[in-house]
């Protein structure tokens, strides 16, 4: 009879995280950029450029949040070029197809980024702290990728968004306006003082507002569900003799 081995189960087999920290150095860097858009984004000076190089930072740190494989990041680079254009030298929307093109392709990166992390967050069964951070980048990219698509389409439809002139010292919607509207209808609170008023950007509005609540009440609640049974596991086969 062989000596009893210690007892080893793939459930308790501790995984090193697959991509270290980079989805939390990506999150403080998202949020970084959240907080200091307001402060730059139509400013001048030193802070225009701390902010063109905060959001160049965020671009390259989401390429190398999704650096898993080759393939992934060659094309990933691929599409950054253009985003840090938008971010860096086409950062001011106007109606030329130059800016155009540039805002659909820097949309495209971002899509692309929010894809490959989802794919790799909720492929996990026992997911860790940074799995957490990865699913709230992807909250928060969503809600920038939809602030894109509202600076296109206002560039195309000058009359596709109403500011309340009681409400906003400004007739026409800056950069930091589509991020506010963006992170309103996202989370459901509304943005007061803005106003979706054509039809395809109400009914984008409306699909950014279900995809806010579903991604919330569903995917990320599963998510730390199955984190804290997993510590709790963790925790009790520690505990035990």
């Amino acid at each position: 009879m062989h000596p009893s081995s210690p007892r080893t189960s793939p459930r308790f087999t501790r995984v090193p995280p697959v991509t270290g920290h980079k989805f939390f150095l990506l999150f403080l860097f998202l949020l970084g950029y959240l907080v200091y858009y307001p402060y730059a984004a139509d400013a001048s000076g030193l802070r225009y450029h701390i902010f063109r190089i905060l959001g160049s930072a965020v671009t390259l740190l989401s390429v190398y949040a999704i650096s898993f494989r080759r393939g992934l990041v060659f094309f990933a680079l691929l599409l950054a070029v253009p985003a840090l254009l938008q971010r860096t030298v086409l950062f001011r929307a106007d109606a030329s197809i130059l800016s155009h093109f540039a805002i659909f392709l820097s949309f495209a990166f971002d899509v692309f980024v929010i894809v490959v992390i989802f794919r790799r967050v909720f492929a996990r069964e026992e997911p860790d702290a940074e799995t957490v951070f990865g699913a709230l980048c992807i909250y928060l990219m969503v809600a920038f990728s939809f602030a894109s698509l509202y600076t296109l389409i206002a560039t195309l439809q000058t009359n596709a968004f109403y500011l309340d002139p009681l409400t906003n010292s400004h007739k026409s919607p800056n950069a930091f306006d589509f991020v506010y509207y963006s992170f309103g209808t996202m989370t459901s609170l509304g943005a007061a003082g803005i106003v979706a008023v054509s039809p395809q950007l109400r009914s984008l509005s409306v699909i950014e507002a279900i995809l806010g609540v579903l991604y919330l009440a569903v995917l990320i609640s599963r998510l730390m569900g199955a984190y804290r049974s997993s510590r709790h596991a963790l925790q009790k086969d520690d505990a035990e003799p």
